[in-house]
């Protein structure tokens, strides 16, 4: 029933266990090759123990990030970096700060743009990541609404990065990170479903049961722009990390 590969583990631990063993091996294959490592980055709980995995890679078995170079899939609108909430923060605290990566190689959205000047600053994203050579590995999570990014429901398969309003179900998620809904941006800068489709390799986690349900939509429903996740059932190198709890819908 499943119309996209998925992978259970018994534990987050386990997948990302192997998800990190998985972007070393690229990283260092890469590095033998003399090219950059180009990788798709998702912010959020779910993610976060897949940077402490590879932040023990580069400090045990001296993994460097010297030659990747990294997008995140999305920014709040009217957030500065230094915002506590802000994505560039997360990513620093949460990964580049304890790595050796360049940070001229970081390319997350700003989140300060001036709105006229967000479409020709969501191309320059576009173009970026054409230039280095395309997403070899793309990480993602999975929203309430099932979205990947901030690809909420209605969002194109072919959608580009671009601005996008929040669906109240995000915001509310997002509220007691900001001390309330009052506080939570209304709009986001987001990868577009069709950028992220281009990435060679997307790999989508999600773990404990309240993802139970989205995942099921997302893997066994029909493919469908009300569930942004779904459009992995098109791709041909996608796969689903999930703990026995996100999987116990399937």
């Amino acid at each position: 029933m499943n119309k996209v590969p998925v992978e259970i583990f018994e534990s987050p631990e386990d997948a990302v266990a192997k998800l990190a063993a998985e972007t070393a091996e690229l990283i260092r294959e890469n590095d033998a090759a003399e090219r950059p490592t180009v990788l798709g980055l998702a912010t959020g709980g779910t993610p976060i123990r897949y940077y402490q995995e590879l932040i023990r890679l580069h400090n045990e078995l001296d993994l460097s990030f010297a030659n990747v170079i990294t997008f995140n899939l999305d920014e709040y609108a009217g957030l500065p970096r230094e915002h506590k909430e802000s994505y560039w923060q997360f990513m620093h605290d949460n990964l580049f700060d304890h790595i050796d990566i360049k940070e001229e190689n970081i390319h997350i959205p700003s989140g300060t743009v001036a709105e006229e000047d967000i479409p020709a600053h969501c191309e320059e994203y576009e173009q970026a990541i054409i230039d280095a050579g395309g997403i070899d590995q793309q990480i993602l999570g999975i929203g309430r609404t099932g979205h990947i990014g901030f690809n909420e429901p209605g969002s194109p398969q072919d959608s580009l990065t671009r601005a996008i309003h929040l669906d109240s179900i995000t915001r509310e998620d997002a509220a007691p990170a900001f001390g309330g809904i009052e506080n939570v941006p209304t709009s986001a800068i987001t990868m577009g479903c069709g950028t992220i489709l281009s990435a060679r390799r997307l790999v989508l986690l999600a773990w404990g049961e309240a993802k139970a349900s989205i995942v099921k939509e997302a893997v066994q429903g029909p493919i469908s722009d009300q569930v942004s996740a779904s459009f992995l059932q098109n791709h041909p190198n996608a796969v689903f990390y999930l703990d026995e709890a996100a999987a116990s819908a399937l």
